[in-house]
């Protein structure tokens, strides 16, 4: 990877619980298929990682998150072939609807100490000690 290896923008999500559990979804497809990840995806052109994260979550869990519910967290930094990944985490407790897996194998929440135990993709990785410490 050079200095000109376009950015993967990736917006997603930890949907925090009232138990202070955190929200993960297990791939469907592709090549991440069977690996557990924070809700979320690729951040399109024009949109605000926000925004993104708005339309994301209405695709893949039904459910409705307002802007403002959205608190920009940490980021991850991975190479991805010939594209550099930036991953952008938000926490949110709020949302209206119940998360239900519509483009997703399934859906778990877990502490995020447990977090450590799943199969993950790398980026998500270094993001669970920063969960640790928030819940």
């Amino acid at each position: 990877m050079d200095a000109f290896s376009p950015l993967l923008l990736v917006s997603a999500v930890a949907l925090i619980d009232a138990d202070g559990r955190v929200l993960v979804q297990q791939r469907s497809s592709g090549a991440l298929k069977g690996l557990w990840e924070f809700p979320g995806g690729k951040i399109e052109a024009g949109e605000t990682p926000a925004a993104a994260l708005i339309r994301e979550l209405r695709e893949e869990l039904g459910i409705d998150v307002e802007a403002a519910c959205l608190a920009p967290a940490a980021f991850a930094s991975e190479p991805l072939g010939e594209r550099h990944l930036l991953l952008l985490l938000h926490v949110c407790r709020k949302w209206k609807g119940l998360p239900q897996p519509l483009e997703a194998a399934a859906l778990k929440w877990v502490r995020p100490v447990e977090l450590h135990r799943l199969d993950m993709p790398a980026p998500d990785r270094p993001l669970i000690g920063l969960l640790e410490a928030l819940v």
